[in-house]
């Protein structure tokens, strides 16, 4: 179920690649997106990290990657990212009315 915090695919496909590479040694239970997911509904809505809906990965899978993301630096350049998006967008719009 998607939530208004929930990353589109646009999105997903220009943020994916500031992620960081890890050695994986067992199959993902939970994607990176789904996990940004969780990270970006707790940030939008403010609620406690183990209030995260049942349909997202658990508060103990969401918790430990922004906190490294966030200490290595790789969500202050996802902002931006998605940032440029918005304007584009909001580009797209203005000239699509204008024309």
């Amino acid at each position: 179920m998607p939530y208004t915090s929930s990353l589109t695919e646009q999105e997903w496909e220009s943020i994916a690649p500031l992620l960081p590479k890890k050695k994986q040694t067992r199959p993902p239970k939970w994607t990176k997106r789904q996990i940004l997911d969780g990270v970006f509904y707790q940030l939008k809505n403010g609620c406690n990290w183990e209030d995260l809906p049942k349909d997202l990965p658990p508060y103990s899978t969401v918790f430990w990657p922004y906190k490294q993301w966030r200490k290595d630096g790789v969500l202050d350049e996802i902002q931006p990212a998605l940032h440029a998006q918005v304007r584009e967008r909001a580009q797209e719009n203005r000239t699509g009315r204008d024309g």
